[in-house]
């Protein structure tokens, strides 16, 4: 749940981008070739999941995709746990 928490976060959103963006250089400067368009490639995904704000590791621990909607479960879960 704190992990979501983060992940859903605007620092967590923020987090993903600059990943996203130091992978896409490791890629395409460091890797090169096929192996590096791969990575820089697959580094899209969290680019995409921090503009487009969804999450794709609350999808897998049970929360919505969208990352409003995984805000306001959290924020219903953390309200009725106290």
């Amino acid at each position: 749940m704190i992990f979501i928490t983060f992940m859903t976060s605007a620092q967590g959103r923020m987090m993903r981008v600059i990943a996203g963006g130091i992978l896409v250089s490791l890629g395409l400067v460091v890797l090169k070739d096929t192996l590096g368009t791969v990575v820089a490639l697959i580094a899209l995904v969290p680019i995409a999941g921090g503009v487009f704000d969804f999450c794709l590791a609350g999808v897998m621990m049970g929360y919505p995709f969208r990352g409003a909607k995984a805000r306001e479960l959290l924020a219903h879960e953390q309200h009725t746990n106290q």
